[in-house]
């Protein structure tokens, strides 16, 4: 898992795209062409090396909205904007990779200078929320993709959007993060467990599910959403990092997917808000 981070506070960071194990939003449903802007991203930890993947939306021509934690520490990325990254139809895999023929899109990653910045609020380290404090990135493509490709752009929201919002207000989720856990024995499972046990498709879905309103020790830099994939809702679990969580039946990107609280991707996720004016602002820079 990208920098280590200890199980109990896993994030929806990736797993190695060189394990070949992918998939999509648990309890999802495929998105179709509802959200055409949400892509999957691969970033290099080195020049030609794939390194991890999450999932972001196309904010402008050029401009790939994602977290922190998938940006930090590369030194290049790429996106997809196809429905299924699968490529099971070539006679050859092009996933993870680009180049010509790959359907992918090459770009450069920017990350927030404020993440897991020492100096801040939560007071630095690796403690919750400090570990990813200001969970923000951003890709630049190197090509501005043109509307009629993706159909249309994800936008970014009013400044203090989150605060307005009441209990059990609609968020749909979108990515390409896992779907189901394997049955395989503990003594079977690559080291280190359990991550490698998620399994699933390159395919983006969509899930409904609701803000968990209220003040919480980091509300004022992050949403806290339901994550119930036996019950209405869908979760967020591995890959879907950066995705949108969009306000329900909107193409407004509340916050960004950031974190979980425990290895079943169950229960409550925190996803790091936009609305918030710095990050508007640092946005804003990126934009053409």
């Amino acid at each position: 898992m990208k920098k280590g981070l200890i199980a109990v506070l896993i994030t929806l960071a990736l797993l190695a795209v060189t394990v070949g194990i992918a998939g999509a939003i648990t309890n999802g449903q495929p998105d179709g062409d509802n959200h055409p802007y949400v892509g999957l991203l691969v970033f290099d930890y080195a020049p030609g090396s794939p390194g991890w993947r999450c999932s972001g939306a196309l904010i402008a021509p050029n401009v790939v909205l994602t977290a922190g934690h998938c940006t930090d520490g590369a030194v290049a990325a790429r996106v997809w904007f196809d429905e299924d990254v699968t490529y099971d139809n070539v006679p050859f895999p092009l996933y993870p990779y680009g180049g010509k023929g790959s359907g992918a899109f090459e770009g450069k990653p920017y990350t927030i200078p404020e993440y897991r910045s020492v100096e801040n609020p939560y007071g630095g380290g690796n403690g919750l929320p400090a570990f990813s404090y200001r969970d923000i990135g951003i890709v630049v493509l190197d090509k501005p993709i043109k509307k009629k490709v993706v159909g249309e752009y994800a936008e970014l929201p009013d400044a203090g959007l989150v605060d307005t919002l009441l209990n059990k207000t609609d968020v749909d989720f979108v990515g390409y993060g896992v779907q189901d856990q394997a049955q395989i024995p503990g003594n079977l499972l690559p080291q280190p467990p359990p991550y490698y046990r998620w399994i699933g498709l390159r395919i983006r879905l969509y899930a409904p599910s609701q803000l968990v309103s209220g003040e919480f020790v980091h509300s004022a830099e992050y949403m806290r959403l339901a994550l119930n994939p036996g019950g209405d809702t869908g979760g967020l679990c591995f890959g879907d990092s950066g995705g949108p969580d969009l306000l329900g039946g909107t193409d407004t990107v509340l916050a960004v997917n950031s974190y979980v609280t425990n290895i079943n991707c169950a229960g409550v996720g925190y996803s790091a808000r936009v609305d918030i004016p710095e990050v508007l602002e640092w946005i804003d820079g990126f934009m053409p």
